[in-house]
């Protein structure tokens, strides 16, 4: 009888695309099976579109009326539409060539190019090589924005024994750009900011049969090697010795014992002077609810439940790409919730790092207890400037924003101000909620400083509950819960796992003086 096979690696992954710069046309590019043209609305109704750079080399290798084409296909030019040509014979100068597209850019805002860069990545999967003209109309950010469409809108994950069904287009070309050398720390931030959002979703999507707080800590330890990050991990006898009590609750009911991930990130020639950010993500590798256990539909994408964990380790990886100019340190606190002999039980007292206690009155709401140690240790130990948590914490904020926004608060004004035009920037909205502290007595616990699950607004009573732990640090708290899986495609977003929130904290953290909304 044959040994069933056990999960103990990922299969090998697909990878997002390649991106180089030329100046030269997207028709003189040798061996791309694909071109990609712009396409603009007319200046005001009914009149038509405008084709972008490159058409008219095209058209005229191809005899065909490009034009003509858009208008028997009744293209408008808005952001994200494709025309598709088939070239089956090829080009008189690229016997390659097998498709032409001629892709919608609306505005030309960011927005625009970011969704243009999406479509083009869904239009081109399979395909060796696109050659396209559409980043050379970008304004400032179009170039950013593009690439980091076309890499998330590529993003895959598989577990197939043959492979995965389709693969993102291996290179993409971006052509026609006049100043392509000048392009280049451009294009690098892009792809970084790109690949922050393919790991933390590629971490999100990984079953929870692989998935741990171990293998969590594993995949930390090898970004840091890779990325110049020291790093430092708690395991669980660590934990109850340091008085992380909210953690070891929660991981307690386990086979997999939980973690702390800590990752420091130091930037290069800073005196000792320079402030800190402290990042905390919520890392629940699988969440059952525990005892209070969630009915079985509720369940099955709870493999994500760590992407606030996974968001703060994408962000680590990509800092000294963006140069991010202070110290910054990642902590992911990680477990599972699960069910057993020993779990966590409604009517406990959990006590905290630093002595603060909580009585569980639903062990379904276990992300405040590990973020709340997490918050805890870092005003302690770390002295930070900031301190921003991210976590797919509550359903409230699913019901009060859609799945398309995610939620935040914050204590400090300029804070806000600042991660929510990061986030628009970058294409991860967030909507502020407010910690209305009319409610802050429903946080009361008979036996313990607080309840962990009250009723009332549960986003706002969560938020309550965490600000406890920030104390007068500048705080603010990202509740992507909301936004934790996509129910389809959508422009950049690929159906399920997003990782959202990690472009828009590398936004901010990657601009010239992140803390210069302090005062």
């Amino acid at each position: 009888m044959s040994t069933p096979d056990t999960l103990t690696t990922l299969p090998a992954q697909v990878s997002p695309p390649e991106f180089a710069l030329s100046a030269v046309p997207p028709h003189a590019i040798n061996g791309a099976e694909v071109l990609a043209l712009p396409v603009l609305p007319g200046d005001g109704p009914g009149a038509g579109v405008l084709l972008g750079p490159g058409a008219d080399e095209v058209g005229e290798q191809l005899g065909t009326d490009l034009l003509a084409l858009l208008e028997l296909s009744a293209a408008t030019g808005k952001a994200g539409e494709v025309t598709s040509l088939p070239v089956p014979l090829g080009g008189a100068d690229n016997e390659a060539l097998r498709w032409v597209l001629l892709v919608g850019i609306g505005e030309q805002r960011p927005i625009d190019f970011r969704r243009a860069g999406a479509a083009l990545a869904r239009a081109t999967k399979d395909r060796s090589a696109v050659a396209t003209s559409i980043p050379a109309l970008a304004g400032p950010g179009g170039l950013e924005a593009f690439v980091v469409g076309a890499m998330l809108g590529s993003f895959s994950f598989h577990w197939r024994s043959v492979g995965p069904e389709h693969v993102p287009v291996e290179r993409i070309v971006l052509a026609g750009m006049p100043d392509a050398d000048g392009l280049r720390a451009e294009l690098q931030r892009a792809i970084a900011l790109g690949g922050a959002g393919w790991r933390s979703r590629m971490l999100a999507t990984v079953p929870s049969n692989l998935k741990n707080p171990s293998w969590l800590a594993d995949q930390a330890r090898e970004l840091a090697g890779e990325c110049a990050l020291d790093i430092t991990v708690w395991d669980e006898k660590k934990l109850a010795a340091e008085g992380f009590g909210g953690i070891v609750a929660v991981g307690q009911a386990s086979a997999t014992p939980p973690r702390l991930i800590r990752l420091d990130y130091t930037p290069d020639n800073v005196g000792r002077k320079t402030p800190t950010v402290v990042l905390v993500g919520k890392g629940i590798t699988f969440d059952t609810g525990g005892l209070s256990i969630k009915p079985g539909e509720a369940m099955v994408n709870m493999k994500r439940d760590m992407t606030g964990g996974a968001v703060v380790i994408a962000v680590m990886g990509a800092l000294r790409t963006l140069g991010c100019p202070v110290r910054v340190v990642g902590l992911i606190a990680a477990a599972e919730n699960a069910v057993s002999g020993n779990a966590l039980r409604p009517g406990d007292v959990v006590r905290h790092y630093g002595g603060r206690t909580s009585e569980v009155t639903n062990t379904d709401a276990e992300g405040r207890l590990v973020l709340a140690d997490g918050i805890a240790y870092a005003v302690d130990k770390i002295a930070p400037a900031v301190v921003v948590d991210v976590a797919t914490l509550t359903g409230a904020m699913k019901v009060a924003l859609g799945q398309r926004v995610g939620g935040f608060f914050a204590n400090h004004e300029g804070l806000a101000t600042a991660l929510a035009e990061a986030a628009e920037a970058a294409g991860e909205p967030l909507w502020r909620f407010p910690l209305a502290d009319v409610y802050e007595e429903k946080l009361r616990s008979s036996v313990a400083d607080a309840d962990n699950a009250p009723g009332g607004p549960g986003a706002i009573t969560a938020a309550l509950f965490l600000q406890h732990f920030a104390g007068d640090v500048p705080w603010a708290h990202l509740d992507v819960a909301s936004v934790g899986d996509s129910p389809k495609e959508h422009h950049e977003w690929t159906t399920g796992p997003t990782g959202f929130g990690a472009r828009a904290l590398l936004t901010w953290l990657g601009s010239p003086d992140p803390l210069e909304v302090l005062g």
